[in-house]
Parts: structure tokens; C-alpha cells; sequence
């Protein structure tokens, strides 16, 4: 199934400026199609304005809510690439505001090919937003973003026998703002909702060896280091060693 986007993005995706831009059966879906709605909290803790929450994010906590991106929403998908460049771009001495754009037109566009051609039980793109804006919610509202994928890399594989396929998470990000109040620990609980709906066991995810605070949150998680990159990776020029953390759901 592969979705059909605004045409004006793809027009977005390309500034003026030049740019570089095991196989199998799917796995069964406890919930076929999009996910819609899911809730990690007990229904007998919901207020009425509680129960409203549930039925628009798939976990609501710490005040924020969590949701799929809205695929037909040519300003929210904008929205997302700018919170994702702006967490993920490294700043420059000279010409730092065009290289942003650059950057920028980069991950949208990169977005954009994995809303068209990735089935909406392969690939989910998961925005933040405060739970309060249930109501009003809109592209403007959305603080943060995770991507998760279907993959069946062997290096992941090769650490679980009888695995075939597991589920990756990528592209954490949390506007500078609204860091710090747990709205990465709500993203990340949302990819166990995902991996739980989607029928799957098993995430994974890679973070930088020496940034502790991204790993500290992944452990925090459920998270568990199972392999590092060789130690002769950080002798190249801009590669810095990763960690392969993974997290099993029952």
C-alpha cells in the first residue's frame, strides 16, 4: 500500500540550490492499517477528558501525547523535517543559515520517499505534541519526532537466532525548548506500542559510544548494549564509534 503525498512537497524537497541527495512474508498485524489509537495507561485511571486523549494518541504521559504523523498534512510533514534538521544539523562557522536549508531540504526529502513507498506496517513516523492541544492540535504543535522501520539487517539478526525481522528506531528529536521534560521517554514508549501492535519481539537502535546522555535514556528505556563499532572506526575522518543497543518486548 503506498500513500499519496502533496505534490507541492516534492517541489519543497527540491530547492533551487543543487544537492546530493530477508525478504519474506509480512509479519501478522494485531491491528491492521494505521494505528489509530492505543493507550498504555488503565482505563480506570481516565478522566473523561482522559478518555478523549486515548482515542487520539497511542501513549499519553508526562503531559505529552504521541500520535502518528498525519500523512496528508503538507505542514506538519514540513514541521517534522525542520524538528529533526534543527536537532541533527551541525552548526558552521560560514554560511551556517544556508547549509541549514540545504540540510534541511535533505531530511524532508528523505521523509517524504519512506511516507510514499513505505506500508503503513513497515514504517511509522511518530510526532510529539502536548496533550493538553488535543483540541487544537496543528503542524505548529508538533515538538517531536521518531522514525521506526521494519528491518532485517544481519548484524542486528546475527545476535538473535530464530529472529527474521525486528523493528528499528531512528531520527529521535526533540525541539530545544521542550527538552528535558521527558517527551523522548514518551516517543521511545510509543515505538514499544508500535512493536506490541506491529506483532514484533524485538527494537533496536544505535547511539553515539561517547554521548551519555542519549544512552543513559535508552537504558532508562529498557535498552541493552549488545556490540560496538570496531575500535579502528574512529581513526576515520568524522566517524565516531556507535553502540547497537536492542530492547525486547514480551
Amino acid at each position: 500500500m503506498m500513500a499519496h503525498l502533496p505534490h507541492s512537497l516534492y517541489s519543497a524537497a527540491r530547492p533551487e540550490f543543487p544537492y546530493a541527495g530477508k525478504s519474506g512474508q509480512p509479519k501478522w498485524s494485531r491491528f491492521p492499517g494505521i494505528v489509530r489509537c492505543a493507550s498504555t495507561e488503565s482505563l480506570t485511571s481516565l478522566t473523561q477528558n482522559g478518555a478523549e486523549i486515548e482515542l487520539k494518541y497511542m501513549v499519553s504521559q508526562h503531559g505529552w501525547g504521541v500520535r502518528r504523523l498525519r500523512r496528508d498534512d503538507e505542514e506538519e510533514i514540513r514541521r517534522v523535517s525542520l524538528v529533526q534538521a534543527e536537532a541533527f544539523h551541525i552548526p558552521l562557522a560560514l554560511f551556517n543559515d544556508f547549509f541549514f536549508l540545504f540540510f534541511q531540504a535533505e531530511v524532508l526529502s528523505g521523509l517524504l520517499y519512506k511516507l510514499k513507498n513505505s506500508p503503513p506496517d513497515r514504517y511509522a513516523c511518530l510526532v510529539a505534541e502536548q496533550a493538553s492541544d488535543a483540541d487544537t492540535s496543528s503542524s505548529s504543535s508538533v515538538v517531536g519526532v521518531v522514525d521506526i522501520t521494519v528491518q532485517t539487517e544481519n548484524s542486528v539478526l546475527r545476535h538473535f537466532p530464530g529472529e527474521e525481522e525486528y523493528l528499528y528506531v531512528s531520527g529521535l528529536a526533540v525541539s530545544k525548548a521542550q527538552r528535558r521534560k521527558k517527551m523522548a521517554s514518551t516517543l521511545l514508549k510509543a515505538c514499544d506500542v508500535i512493536c506490541y501492535l506491529w506483532g514484533f519481539k524485538l527494537l533496536a537502535l544505535r547511539a553515539y559510544e561517547d554521548d551519555a546522555a542519549a544512552r543513559n535514556l535508552y537504558s532508562n528505556a529498557g535498552y541493552t548494549v549488545v556490540e560496538s563499532d570496531p575500535p579502528w572506526t574512529s581513526t576515520w575522518i568524522g566517524r565516531k564509534r556507535r553502540v547497537l543497543m536492542t530492547k525486547r518486548i514480551s
